[in-house]
C-alpha cells in the first residue's frame, strides 16, 4: 500500500455520524500530522452534531470546526479523496449492521456503542469520554503499524487485532 499524496486518507463510518466517527475524525486529523487524513460519514446521518460529544471534543481540546454529519455516498464520488482506508464504528450487539463499503481501500470493524439513548446526561458524557480515549488508543496503535512492510492480507490482521486489542469500556 502506497501512500496517496504523501499521507493515508481514513474514513470512518457510523449509524449517525453525530458522535463516534467525528471523534475519530478529530483524533486522527489532530494525531495524524498530516500522515493521515480523517474524514466521517454516517449511513442515516443525524441532522447535527450530538451537543454533549461536541463538549466533549472542546473539553479535550480538540478542533470541532467544519465537522458536521455526512452521508457515506459523499465519499463515493468520483471526484472524492481517494480512500486508502475505511473503519467501521458500529456496534453490532446493538443491532447496527456494518456498512459494506465497496471499492479497494482496506477496511475494518471497530465496535463502539452508540450512547445515544442513554438518558442521564452525566452518564452519556463519561461513555462519550470513554469512547474518545478508546478511539485515541485504538488510533495510536494504528497509526504505528508498519504499513510499507505489511502486504494486503497481513495489514487486514494487524488492523482487527487493533480493533480487538482497544476497545471502549461498556456503560
Amino acid at each position: 500500500m502506497d501512500m496517496a499524496d504523501g499521507h493515508y486518507n481514513v474514513l470512518f463510518l457510523s449509524s449517525r455520524n453525530a458522535a463516534r466517527s467525528i471523534f475519530a475524525e478529530a483524533v486522527l486529523n489532530r494525531m495524524g500530522h498530516g500522515h493521515f487524513v480523517g474524514f466521517s460519514a454516517g449511513l442515516r446521518p443525524a441532522g447535527h452534531l450530538d451537543e454533549l460529544a461536541v463538549d466533549v471534543l472542546n473539553v479535550a481540546e480538540y478542533p470541532t470546526e467544519g465537522l458536521r454529519p455526512k452521508h457515506w455516498q459523499e465519499f463515493a464520488k468520483a471526484d472524492s479523496p481517494p480512500l486508502d482506508f475505511v473503519f467501521t464504528l458500529c456496534d453490532l450487539d446493538a443491532g447496527e449492521p456494518p456498512p459494506h463499503w465497496p471499492g479497494r481501500p482496506v477496511t475494518g470493524d471497530w465496535r463502539y456503542s452508540d450512547h445515544v439513548n442513554l438518558d442521564d446526561p452525566a452518564e452519556r458524557r463519561s461513555a462519550l469520554a470513554a469512547t474518545l480515549g478508546g478511539l485515541e488508543r485504538q488510533l495510536l496503535a494504528f497509526m504505528q503499524l508498519p504499513f510499507e512492510s505489511l502486504d494486503e492480507i497481513s495489514l487486514r490482521e494487524r488492523l482487527k487485532e487493533v480493533g480487538q486489542g482497544v476497545a471502549a469500556p461498556q456503560p
